[in-house]
């Protein structure tokens, strides 16, 4: 009988052990002590499956280093010795989930396009029968120096705001938007409130605050918003949007070159960015900035999508 439960120390080199083969992103040996070392992977939110005294399952929640609770699963695996991998990926993801009292999300990375594979089939089927039934597909962007470095129009003009004027443009992007999760959140709790979370979560992100930028047009009008930002493993694009009333008239490629040339100033080697399948002008303005589409990610998640590395 397949019993789950959350590791301790002496579990580890089992878990260490595992290693994946199906074409999914998955996390190695060095990459789980590395931050098991930084605190965002721990024993408590480490979680196997066993048959008797054999690992057949395991599962990785992530957090930040201040995390109180996990925000995304990061690696879920089945041997498929075990019988059907789908019912025992779900009983392992609703042990873990029973403990953690908290929102979260699943996100199977797909490379080269293979969001058909049975690989990936599987693990979709576990996390909805484990609850995880908001789902949204998004693109992973990556730009690296070789790719060049976008060129400016020279319309519009960036500023240093307070956090009072980033807050009032936050809400304005947040009107219309085509992102999944805003369009969720506003849905569920109006605008000012999904402007607030949207900003609280780039105030906590790695990134600096100082990064970040109000774009005004030449008349002095409010176009929208460009911070960069960072990951616990790169810096990022963060957070692109234009106001309502001017969208559609470019603006977005000089907010994103903007970002773009911030992070290549400061010579970063590699920039990551993602926006939603069903956002297709964001999807194609990181294209016409260079960007290169690396993968895809399934998002599955209990409640509003969480944003991850």
């Amino acid at each position: 009988m397949i019993s789950y439960r959350s590791v301790n120390a002496d579990d580890l080199d089992r878990v260490t052990a595992w290693t994946v083969t199906e074409p999914v992103g998955w996390i190695d040996a060095d990459r789980y002590l590395a931050e098991l070392a930084e605190g965002m992977y721990r024993p408590e939110w480490t979680w196997i499956a066993e048959d008797g005294d054999r690992v057949v399952g395991r599962a990785l929640w992530w957090g930040r280093g201040d995390s109180t609770h996990p925000i995304a699963l990061d690696c879920l695996d089945v041997d498929p010795a075990a019988g059907d991998r789908a019912a025992v990926a779900a009983a392992l993801v609703r042990a873990a989930l029973a403990g953690f009292g908290e929102p979260v999300q699943y996100a199977i990375k797909v490379a080269g396009g293979r969001r058909d594979d049975p690989a990936v089939a599987w693990r979709r089927a576990a996390a909805h029968a484990a609850g995880l039934t908001r789902e949204v597909e998004r693109l992973q962007f990556e730009w690296t120096p070789a790719d060049g470095v976008p060129a400016t129009a020279g319309t519009l003009r960036f500023a240093e705001a307070s956090d009072e004027e980033f807050l009032a443009v936050f809400a304005r992007i947040a009107e219309g938007s085509l992102d999944a999760h805003t369009r969720a959140s506003v849905a569920a709790n109006g605008v000012e409130a999904t402007a607030r979370e949207e900003m609280g979560f780039y105030l906590d992100a790695p990134g600096e605050r100082a990064w970040w930028r109000v774009a005004y047009t030449p008349e002095g009008e409010v176009a929208g918003l460009a911070i960069p930002s960072a990951t616990p493993y790169n810096r990022n694009v963060g957070y692109l949007g234009v106001v309502p009333e001017l969208r559609g008239r470019g603006y977005v490629d000089e907010v994103l070159a903007e970002i773009t040339r911030f992070h290549a100033a400061n010579g970063e080697p590699r920039v990551t960015a993602t926006t939603d399948v069903g956002n297709a002008p964001m999807a194609a303005a990181f294209r016409r900035a260079g960007y290169r589409n690396t993968e895809i990610r399934i998002n599955l998640s209990n409640d509003l999508p969480v944003s991850t590395p």
